[in-house]
């Protein structure tokens, strides 16, 4: 059966990302322990080892995530380049924090030797990196994506993960990338995990370690199959870190993955636990296998206990902040996407609105899925209100499936609120893994629009409305509010006035029980939820002197940020209400506003302190893709144009100096820029060779300067 034809594949595709996910979660609390220690402090492990707020970001997750958007940025066939790859991980990862593993890492090296001009798929290999650093594991737990994206064809997927783990490993750091790819693309067809093993095998070479640690490991499977801890201590001896040089070696890691799965016997619990009691790199040996089992056996072969602490919920740390905010299903839905294109089929007609729509859009289609809905509640004196979600089949305002809210211990005039959170914080977390930073997903000027049904027969008359939270004064605001009527869908809609300095955290729908027909003093409710959107065009302002600077947990050192923003490199902070931003050397660049903005105006309170370089950026489509506008050397005004490097497009004549605050402006129509300086036009210039059609907003400087910013304005699309 062709994957893509079938419905399994978005089915078995949200299995494998969650069996990712989940590995990831579960190994990270151990990542690098021994076999002997896990095994001294926790003995059999059968469940997660820590409760996680919000899982934080990891290199695990956030390299398979946006290295596949090379096939978005470039192409998505197979003429795909390594090249092109290497750019796609040097736009999408911050300059040394964040992201990647830095230190002493193949990924660390490989990053410094793409911005040197370095390309793929030398930049990764052992002629340039020595063995020692290129055979580490980075190549293997960023390729998932490639089986994701290859439903049923192991070889063209071992042939993309080949590809890109060039950019950053070399030799049995490939081919160790090319076999978790293959074994996920025929983990879609096949249930014999052997099986699976022996298809990923086939697509390296024969002759090289990794295969022979492969075979070596199921043979010894095959005559000892029963004790899994006995075969752990050949592998110790026989593939251990003490026989491979450098900072976690692959071979070992691929010991225990290999181990895992055959003792594991295609059930995924077992797997995983397996895995992670053998130690060494757990969340990305734990995350390997995870993508390989959850794509094997499908949602329904993963126990609830491993998805539920998930909750649909996954953050990465990219230099995009709007794109670093993933519930689980728009994640399945963005990769779905990027399957057709490589495969060259049409989306099926089921599947096209929820896969082709351009909006954050929840639609529950997915079984079991929540979106990552989450919930509060103004109880009275004494209540203890719960609010319970089910992903039910039991009414849908489109498709079959919606959002089943459960209210119990209510009481009238009590009301219940049901969110997305369109923001994230530093309390939102236990730590700060990998530097996550975000910029919202929703601003003012926008709109969001629900259905919500109350069902007929339970007696509770129940008015709705929806409202949005703005983080930064506390303050709720609200559409108008509607008596449900029973066993009737209602739309909501809401259009966000334009509000000043106002940073959104959350969008939802709040509930409020006005009668209870019953009679009684505490009773329970049932609502749903289906087709939630986020759309429309943004418009709002910040003055910077009512941000913030975001302190994250500790993990390994501290991580202070501006709130709202994103940062490729320099020192960013608040200083007098105003943002600062310099760097010695390279351009010093912060991002905000949403990733796929086009047409807009944006201006900007620019103060020049020191240097000759102060500019406002627009169209950012990472840390490669952007133009910046702004004052330059000899009394200019100039438009830059960032492709993997700064060229000057245009300048005009233009007297600025220090510690004089401008207000510059730049509207961007299609491929058409008009600037204009304290309201005067000082530019205007079309872009005729493959223009940014849509991005960010950010601020820069280059050559060792010192800018402040007063604040910013943004109209999307409204000029």
């Amino acid at each position: 059966m062709n994957q893509f034809t079938s419905k399994n594949y978005i089915e078995k595709l949200y299995a494998g990302w969650y069996g990712k996910i989940i590995g990831v979660r579960y190994g990270a609390y151990v990542e690098g322990w021994s076999y002997e220690r896990l095994e001294k402090v926790f003995g059999e492990m059968t469940t997660y080892l820590y409760n996680y707020k919000n899982f934080a970001a990891d290199d695990d997750t956030n390299g398979p995530i946006f290295f596949v958007r090379a096939l978005e940025d470039y192409t998505p066939t197979r003429e795909i380049t390594a090249e092109q790859m290497g750019l796609t991980a040097l736009n999408y990862a911050p300059d040394e924090h964040g992201f990647f593993w830095w230190g002493e890492s193949t990924e660390h090296a490989a990053y410094l030797n793409l911005k040197a001009g370095i390309m793929a798929p030398h930049s990764g290999s052992v002629e340039q990196n020595g063995s020692s650093a290129a055979e580490q594991i980075g190549g293997q737990i960023f390729s998932d994506v490639w089986g994701f994206v290859n439903p049923g064809k192991p070889y063209i997927a071992a042939e993309y993960a080949e590809k890109m783990a060039s950019v950053t490993h070399g030799e049995n750091g490939i081919y160790g990338g090319m076999f978790v790819a293959a074994c996920i693309a025929a983990a879609f067809v096949e249930k014999d995990i052997e099986k699976v093993i022996k298809i990923g095998l086939s697509t390296i070479p024969m002759g090289c370690e990794y295969a022979r640690m492969v075979n070596a490991v199921t043979e010894f499977y095959h005559r000892n199959p029963n004790d899994w801890r006995k075969a752990f201590h050949y592998v110790k001896e026989n593939f251990g870190y003490h026989l491979y040089p450098g900072n976690c070696h692959i071979i070992p890691n691929s010991s225990a993955m290999i181990l895992s799965m055959l003792y594991g016997q295609g059930d995924f619990s077992k797997t995983i636990n397996i895995c992670n009691m053998c130690g060494w790199d757990t969340d990305c040996n734990v995350g390997n296998v995870g993508s390989i089992l959850g794509t094997m056996v499908g949602l329904n072969g993963i126990d609830k206990s491993w998805i539920e602490p998930i909750h649909d919920f996954l953050c990465t740390s990219s230099v995009i902040g709007s794109l670093n905010i993933w519930d689980i299903p728009a994640l399945v839905s963005y990769t779905a996407n990027l399957g057709y294109k490589v495969a060259g089929e049409e989306v099926p007609a089921e599947w096209k609105e929820i896969l082709k729509s351009k909006d954050r859009y929840f639609h529950f289609e997915y079984p079991d899925s929540t979106h990552s809905f989450r919930a509060d509640s103004n109880t009275g004196t004494g209540i203890n209100s719960r609010i319970l979600f089910e992903n039910t089949t039991e009414v849908a305002h489109s498709g079959k499936h919606s959002l089943k809210i459960t209210v119990v211990k209510a009481q009238v005039e009590t009301d219940t609120r049901v969110f997305y959170q369109t923001y994230y914080r530093p309390e939102d977390f236990n730590d700060c893994r990998y530097y996550p930073d975000f910029s919202p997903v929703l601003y003012p000027g926008q709109t969001v629009e629900a259905w919500v049904m109350a069902p007929e027969g339970q007696g509770i008359e129940i008015a709705a409305s929806l409202y949005v939270k703005d983080r930064n004064s506390g303050k709720r605001y609200y559409g108008d509010r509607s008596m449900l009527k029973f066993g009737e869908w209602t739309k909501l809609t809401y259009h966000i006035p334009t509000l000043d300095n106002a940073l959104i955290l959350e969008a939802g729908i709040e509930y409020l029980p006005l009668k209870n027909l019953n009679g009684g003093g505490e009773f329970s409710y049932i609502v749903y939820l289906d087709d939630m959107r986020l759309s429309g065009q943004a418009c709002y302002s910040i003055d910077f002197s009512k941000e913030r600077m975001e302190d994250w947990p500790v993990w390994h050192e501290s991580h202070i940020m501006v709130s709202q923003m994103t940062y490729l490199r320099g020192t960013w902070t608040l200083e007098d209400g105003e943002l600062s931003g310099s760097y010695s050397g390279e351009p010093a660049e912060s991002y905000t506003g949403d990733y796929y903005w086009r047409d807009y105006s944006f201006e900007a309170i620019v103060i020049p302190k020191s240097g000759e370089n102060h500019n406002i950026n627009f169209r950012v489509q990472g840390a490669i893709r952007s133009y910046a506008v702004g004052f330059a050397p000899h009394n200019k005004i100039a438009l830059y144009k960032n492709c993997n490097g700064y060229d000057t497009l245009h300048e005009e004549e233009f007297s600025w100096q220090n510690n004089q605050a401008y207000v510059i402006k730049v509207c961007a129509l299609e491929n058409e820029f008009r600037v204009y300086v304290d309201d005067r036009e000082v530019m205007s210039y079309k872009d005729e060779t493959k223009p940014y059609l849509y991005g960010q907003i950010g601020f820069s400087n280059f050559n060792g300067s010192l800018t402040h910013y007063k604040g910013f304005q943004v109209k999307v699309d409204s000029f």
